[in-house]
């Protein structure tokens, strides 16, 4: 997955790793735009199920773990002609609200959505009444559209990204549009740094569009009047929107183009993500710490004796949540910079189980004897063909008293295949987590491209190699 930010980050993701492009806003008067959401990532499919023990110890018969054999070792048992099926995607997640599919991407409307609405609709009705006094309630009416107008604008930057990721061939799963902003959820990473900066650029460049046409749409209109009220309104949210996200630092924009300058430079994407995440953990702590001195000094247009009390409470709040947005992005963007640049080390081959094929009704007690003379540790049930209906469960085997195996047939500790348990001994990195996921299970027949059974992948041995993986250095 990819994760880009800037009008956020775009995520690329595990779910899968996806891209997350979101769209922060700067603070002011309109509260904009949204954290980036980019829970760390972990390996979903590797995680046993709650009715297994997810460290399942090796039966009393079967040898300890040790090197792989090569595949010509293996039984030549067959699964079926050509290649294995590949496993259903599953579905894309719900966010919210459908509101529409354009271009194909479905876009939500998170229900924290509603609460930012309501706050723009009390912040700028406020407004209102000083600027336009005699619009009375009615002015209530006219800041809710004026929420609506400014999400739409933030939903044109999102569709930006959306655009460019669908030129260059990247899969988007979603946009939403959430409590700070928009995210559209990218799933794979550009593949070069120019395509990573272009991607960034186009949300805050079409903000700045935006921002222009509204200036373009006010020297049409009446100044002081209602329409060139929220023309302006609206030409100054773009403005703060595109020069928010451009600031250099992840998980902004700017900190996406930041990311592929360096990337560039270094021909290193991991130096790219590093340098742009330290930038914007210190943008992190200069919003935390600025924006409150800056309202004070009364540099943001109010005179600073008017910045008191609750005011000075509220300037607090804002500077804190933007910042723990910003710092928990760049966070985030680091872990799935480590998850990526490690996940190629994830490969079904050599993780994969030596296997031995057995019919239905062997002992136990025979079966686990074939695997110890063959140096097996997995057990497949085929039928008189050779063809495999199901995998012995690991944690069955271990359930069995050794007295009590000579007497228990190996299908009755089986779990039957399904076609999401069957994967490819090629599969590596995302691409093996993604099938993973698609079919949870704790055991999973690996076969190889011609059909035959080359091994059996069990989940925890996936989840144990990711947990390594990520503890070693970048």
């Amino acid at each position: 997955m990819d994760e880009s930010g800037g009008s956020g980050q775009p995520r690329s993701g595990t779910e899968e790793p996806a891209s997350h492009h979101a769209t922060p806003t700067a603070p002011s008067a309109n509260p904009a735009s949204q954290e980036p959401s980019d829970p760390s990532p972990t390996p979903e499919a590797a995680t046993p199920r709650k009715d297994e023990d997810p460290h399942p110890r090796p039966p009393a018969d079967t040898p300890p773990p040790g090197e792989q054999p090569a595949a010509g070792d293996r039984p030549l048992a067959r699964s079926g002609p050509g290649k294995p099926p590949k496993p259903p995607k599953p579905p894309a997640p719900r966010g919210g609200l459908l509101m529409g599919r354009p271009f194909g991407v479905p876009v939500y409307v998170a229900p924290s959505w509603f609460l930012v609405a309501a706050l723009i609709t009390w912040v700028f009705g406020g407004q209102l009444d000083r600027v336009l006094p005699e619009l009375g309630a009615a002015r209530y009416l006219v800041s809710l559209f004026f929420a609506v107008a400014f999400y739409a604008s933030v939903l044109v930057h999102e569709l930006a990204h959306t655009v460019a990721a669908l030129r260059f061939k990247l899969p988007v799963r979603r946009i939403q549009l959430q409590f700070f902003g928009g995210v559209s959820e990218i799933e794979k990473e550009s593949d070069t740094p120019g395509r990573e900066f272009v991607l960034a650029f186009v949300g805050p460049l079409l903000s700045l569009v935006l921002a222009g046409v509204f200036y373009g749409a006010m020297q049409a209109v009446e100044p002081g009047t209602v329409p060139g009220v929220l023309l302006a309104g609206l030409m100054i949210s773009n403005l703060i929107v595109a020069a928010f996200n451009l600031l250099p630092g992840l998980p902004l924009d700017g900190g996406r183009m930041l990311r592929a300058v360096v990337w560039k430079i270094t021909g290193k994407p991991m130096s790219g993500t590093v340098a742009a995440a330290w930038v914007g953990r210190a943008l992190a702590v200069s919003v935390l710490i600025g924006l409150p001195l800056l309202t004070q000094s009364g540099a943001l247009g109010s005179n600073a004796e008017d910045n008191v009390g609750m005011d000075t409470v509220m300037d607090a709040l804002l500077a804190a949540i933007l910042a723990a947005i910003i710092w928990t992005g760049a966070g985030n963007s680091l872990r799935m910079a480590r998850l990526r640049e490690h996940l190629p080390d994830l490969r079904a081959r050599s993780l994969t189980r030596r296997a031995v094929p057995v019919e239905g009704d062997t002992p136990l007690s025979e079966a686990l004897r074939r695997a110890n003379a063959a140096g097996a540790r997995a057990l497949v049930v085929v039928d008189a063909d050779g063809t495999p209906l199901s995998l012995v469960r690991e944690t069955a085997i271990v359930g069995v008293p050794e007295h009590r195996r000579p007497w228990v047939a190996v299908s009755g500790l089986a779990q039957d295949l399904t076609e999401g348990m069957r994967v490819s001994a090629e599969l590596a990195g995302e691409e093996l987590l993604e099938a993973l996921r698609a079919a949870p299970a704790t055991e999973y027949l690996v076969v190889e491209e011609t059909g035959e059974i080359y091994g059996v992948l069990s989940a925890a041995d996936v989840e144990r190699a990711f947990v390594k993986a990520m503890a070693r250095p970048s």
